[in-house]
């Protein structure tokens, strides 16, 4: 859109998870307007630390770097949201995730808040809507609300995602556009 025509924003992010979702690791590289950035974190289980490194690619230089203590089992951000999908909350219910963004550990609450039809470019989706409370120095000091809507149906599908930030241009939302199965995977 007209914002990327002004500020290039190309990030491109890859997570290692294990077989239970837990994170193992996590690479961020963005390149947004004239910054280029690298983030890397490894997630030790065994030693329940976590290892964030952030590289300014542009200067050649060590922006952070930090070590952190986390639980055995730990989410990332994104990854997260495939545990979520595992999850089978009715509306009302609530759980606590343990997530790490590799400078800050914490235990973030998600709740089930109702049932909605969510309209994508797929089709209509009946879905159920949930809070995540990553925001309010919970794991991100910004004020904001993230719901994510999730297919009602077996395959969980995340069908609608929307951040809302307290000021004028503040909500970004995301909305499955195509859905395809691969041989019967989900």
């Amino acid at each position: 859109g007209l914002v990327s025509k002004l500020f290039r924003v190309d990030d491109e992010y890859t997570a290692q998870l294990n077989g239970t979702l837990c994170a193992q690791s996590s690479r961020l590289n963005s390149h947004e307007g004239t910054r280029r950035r690298e983030t890397s974190i490894t997630f030790d289980s065994q030693r329940r630390k976590a290892n964030y490194l952030e590289r300014d690619l542009v200067k050649s230089a060590i922006v952070g770097s930090k070590e952190i203590d986390i639980p055995e089992c730990v989410h990332d951000v994104i990854g997260g949201m495939f545990f979520l999908r595992t999850l089978n909350l009715d509306p009302g219910q609530s759980t606590q995730v343990p997530v790490s963004d590799g400078k800050k550990s914490a235990m973030v609450k998600v709740e089930a808040q109702q049932r909605e039809d969510v309209r994508t470019p797929d089709g209509v989706y009946k879905t159920v809507r949930y809070e995540i409370y990553l925001f309010d120095n919970v794991l991100f000091r910004r004020s904001a609300h993230l719901n994510v809507w999730f297919s009602d149906d077996r395959r969980r599908l995340p069908v609608q995602i929307r951040v809302r930030m307290p000021f004028t241009i503040g909500t970004i939302t995301l909305r499955l556009e195509k859905h395809q199965s691969a041989a019967g995977v989900e």
